[in-house]
């Protein structure tokens, strides 16, 4: 249960829990602009873009955490923040050169002479991966050729 000054976060894609518990703030980039969410925030529901999602605990909210989210759904009701993401990933689970790469090709495929859905699915391709190098570079996190994995599963 969320504190005076906490609220409860719940970050869910259709794999798993990708994060869980008390918060501070979280600030989230939905189709309105990004918005951040304190304790006690008024009931909300709203359609989440790609972005980062940035999740703010300890002290005064000084601790970060830094979520890729390729877009999905939000829910504030009462002391608790619902996020249901399509995809989510840590930042210190994403390959910075994976992203890299899947960033090159999204673009390529752009390039091409596609069709209107084509270009829609590259537009959305394009997005996550730019979130997902964006989350990486508010983290700091370094990538040593490890494999980033997608939704992570527990917090």
């Amino acid at each position: 249960m969320a504190d005076a000054k906490t609220t409860e976060l719940s970050v869910v894609t259709a794999t798993g829990t990708v994060a869980d518990g008390p918060v501070r703030s979280v600030t989230i980039p939905t189709t309105d602009g990004e918005i951040t969410v304190l304790p006690d925030h008024v009931p909300l529901v709203s359609v989440i873009r790609p972005g980062v999602l940035t999740i703010r605990t300890g002290k005064d909210g000084a601790d970060e955490q830094h979520l890729a989210v390729s877009g999905g759904f939000l829910k504030v009701s009462g002391d608790s923040i619902s996020v249901l993401a399509d995809t989510a990933e840590r930042a210190d689970d994403i390959d910075r050169q994976r992203a890299e790469q899947a960033r090159k090709r999204a673009e390529q495929a752009m390039a091409g002479k596609l069709e209107r859905e084509e270009l829609a699915e590259a537009q959305a391709e394009l997005q996550k991966h730019l979130a997902r190098l964006r989350a990486v570079e508010l983290a700091g996190t370094r990538r040593r050729g490890r494999g980033g994995r997608s939704q992570t599963p527990g917090s």
